[in-house]
C-alpha cells in the first residue's frame, strides 16, 4: 500500500490552509498514495499554545469541515485521515481525527484521549478527553490504528489498538521547541532552548513511536507540523515545530524521515510483514495478561 504523510506549515488563515492542503492530497494521490494522513489540527494554527475562549469559535465549523474534507477525499479516491476541533456540545470540545473513505464516507472517527497541559500545549482547557475508547477503523486499505499526538507517549494505547487487530498505527501530531523573547531567562527559557535539550526532546519522541512498532509488531507512521507559530498570547515568543514526520517498519527499521521543512513523505508499506515479524518475535505470544493488573492503578507504590 502506499501511503503519504503532509507535513506543513500554517499559512494564516483556514481558507489557504484548507485549499493548500487539498492540492497535496490531490498530488499525493497522483503519485499514487491510497492512504493520505494529515497533521494533527492541519486546518487552523495550534491555538493551544495559550488559554483563549476566542478559540472555541473554530469548532462550530465541525459539521461544514467534515463535508469539505469528505469531498477531498472522495476527489482524490483516497483514505483520508484528518484532525479536526469538534463541537460535540455547549462546552463539550473534541480533538477529533476523522477517517474518511475513498468514497467520501466517514469510515470512522477517534477523539484524543490523552489531553496535555504544558507550558505553550494547554490543551486540556480545550478538549474534553475522548469517549471513543482505543477501537480501530476499518478501511479499504486496512484496519487503521489511528491516535493522536500527546497519545504517542503512552505503550497502552499502541497496545489496545495493536490487540483490536490494527494493521498499522497512525499518528497526526502538533510538537515543536518552545521559543522564548530575548528578554526572558527563566529557566524554562534557558532548558527549552539549548541545542542539546531540543535534540533531546526530538529523539525521545522519535524513540518512544519506534519502540511501538517493535513491541507490537505494526508499522507507526506519524505526521508533524514544521514552521515557527507566534503565541497569540505573547508570553511566549511561540512554537517551532520540528517537522521529521516519519515511518517505522514492524521490526523498527526505518522506511522513510522528513527533515524540519514542508514535505510529502510518500512510502510504500508491506501489511503481510507484520505477521512475518511476529513468527520470530511472538512478543504477543509471551504477555503475562494474568500479572498485569497493577497496570490499572495510578501508582503502586504505598
Amino acid at each position: 500500500m502506499r501511503c503519504s504523510l503532509i507535513q506543513q506549515s500554517y499559512t494564516g488563515d483556514k481558507a489557504s490552509m484548507q485549499a493548500k492542503t487539498r492540492e497535496a492530497v490531490l498530488r499525493a494521490a497522483g503519485e499514487g498514495a491510497e492512504l493520505v494522513v494529515l497533521q494533527e489540527l492541519h486546518q487552523s494554527e495550534y491555538f493551544c499554545q495559550c488559554e483563549d475562549p476566542r478559540f472555541f469559535d473554530y469548532a462550530r465549523s465541525f459539521e461544514e469541515d467534515l463535508r469539505y474534507w469528505s469531498g477531498v477525499a472522495r476527489e482524490a479516491g483516497v483514505v483520508l485521515v484528518t484532525s479536526l476541533f469538534e463541537e460535540r456540545a455547549p462546552g463539550i470540545y473534541h480533538n477529533t481525527a476523522v477517517v474518511f473513505e475513498k468514497d467520501g464516507s466517514i469510515a470512522g472517527k477517534y477523539r484524543k484521549m490523552h489531553i496535555p497541559d504544558d507550558p505553550g500545549f494547554y490543551e486540556k482547557f480545550y478538549f474534553t478527553p475522548g469517549d471513543l475508547g482505543f477501537e480501530p477503523i476499518d478501511t479499504s486499505v486496512g484496519r487503521l490504528g489511528v491516535l493522536v499526538c500527546w497519545d504517542q507517549w503512552y505503550p497502552e494505547a499502541a497496545r489496545i489498538m495493536t490487540l483490536k487487530g490494527a494493521q498499522l498505527l497512525l499518528y497526526p501530531t502538533a510538537i515543536g521547541y518552545l521559543e522564548c523573547p530575548s528578554d526572558r531567562r527563566d529557566e524554562l527559557c534557558e532548558k527549552e532552548n539549548t541545542p542539546e535539550e531540543r535534540r533531546k526532546m526530538r529523539e525521545a519522541w522519535i524513540a518512544v513511536q519506534r519502540g511501538h512498532a517493535v513491541a507490537n509488531g505494526v508499522p507507526v507512521l506519524a505526521v508533524n507540523r514544521v514552521g515557527k507559530e507566534k503565541d497569540p498570547s505573547g508570553v511566549l515568543e511561540g512554537i517551532r515545530f520540528w517537522g521529521h514526520s516519519f515511518a517505522f517498519g514492524p521490526q523498527g527499521e526505518p522506511l522513510a524521515m522528513a527533515g524540519e521543512e514542508e514535505e510529502t513523505l510518500t512510502l510504500d508499506l508491506d501489511l503481510d510483514a507484520s505477521a512475518e515479524v511476529r513468527k520470530i518475535w511472538p512478543f504477543l505470544r509471551d504477555r503475562r495478561i494474568e500479572s498485569y493488573e497493577d497496570l490499572l492503578q495510578r501508582y503502586c507504590l504505598p
